[in-house]
């Protein structure tokens, strides 16, 4: 009876919060699903059922293909960047002085700021006339950052890497705090010091924040869309296009939300995919076996 008590309390806690989020995730999940497969142009309430034809117009994209690969080139090059520059970072923070407690509040203002607010600013920086980076640019031999074909894909990944820093480093640096004094200690006593500690000790038993890092950047980079769609719109000439970009195109500007849908769905599965094999190819904890 006591057992039967428990399960009543604990599903009348769950089922506000089941209910909610099959009523605003798992349903709307199903709806795009189900859209993706008409022709439609969101004016209307007239569609036409056209199966997987909006996936197999995907496949042959080369702008949507194009779209994929500066995403993942994104991933690749800006997480491999917030990674090392937050561990580093957050290592340097460990130290216990009123300066670096001033620093660790500092870290997080990027993500204080309203994105918009933060693409207007580099934008300024970026300006090939009185930008900050103006000696870069004439070093790089840019006609301009944001308005070169070789330029708006970097420049719009660094600085998507400067805003994604604040919460990676706050992440790694509560990792570094929570790591067992006596391991450390012992490791000083053994012998290990410097960076063989840091590859031989430290960087192993951060393995699960690790894990937490690598999927939250993998979906953050994967969904972005504001920052780049106000400092170069996907272009020049498609250079920095990605997939939320070439969606919102396809269905406020081309009114192809049937087709937009078919991106958004590919954009989940893809995420999905990439997430799933990240926890799969992680799921070996040196923390716990060797």
């Amino acid at each position: 009876m006591q057992k039967k008590g428990r399960s009543t309390f604990i599903i009348s806690f769950l089922a506000p919060a089941v209910l909610l989020y099959g009523l605003f995730v798992i349903l709307p999940l199903i709806q795009a699903f189900a859209f993706s497969t008409y022709r439609w142009r969101g004016v209307s309430a007239k569609k036409t059922f056209i199966g997987t034809e909006n996936y197999v117009r995907l496949i042959h994209d080369d702008v949507f293909l194009r779209a994929v690969r500066n995403n993942l080139t994104l991933l690749v090059v800006g997480g491999f960047a917030i990674i090392a520059i937050s561990i580093g970072i957050a290592h340097a923070l460990q130290r216990e002085k009123q300066s670096m407690k001033l620093l660790r509040g500092l870290i997080l203002f990027p993500q204080m700021v309203s994105l918009v607010a933060v693409a207007i600013l580099w934008q300024f920086l970026y300006n090939p006339e009185f930008g900050l980076f103006v000696g870069l640019k004439k070093l790089l031999h840019l006609e301009s950052f944001l308005n070169d074909p070789k330029g708006a894909l970097p420049s719009v990944g660094v600085t998507f890497v400067w805003y994604a820093l604040g919460f990676t480093i706050m992440l790694f640096s509560a990792g570094l705090r929570s790591l067992p004094a006596e391991v450390m200690e012992a490791s000083e006593l053994d012998g290990a010091t410097g960076m063989t500690r840091f590859w031989q000790v430290t960087w192993p038993m951060l393995w699960s924040v690790k894990r937490v890092a690598i999927v939250n950047i993998t979906i953050t980079v994967m969904n972005v869309f504001a920052l780049v769609y106000l400092m170069t719109g996907g272009g020049p000439d498609r250079a920095s296009e990605v997939m939320l970009t070439y969606l919102y195109q396809s269905a406020f500007v081309n009114s192809q939300f049937g087709y937009a849908t078919a991106i958004a769905v590919a954009n989940f599965l893809i995420i999905m995919a990439l997430s799933v094999s990240i926890l799969f190819l992680t799921r070996r904890n040196p923390e716990v076996s060797r």
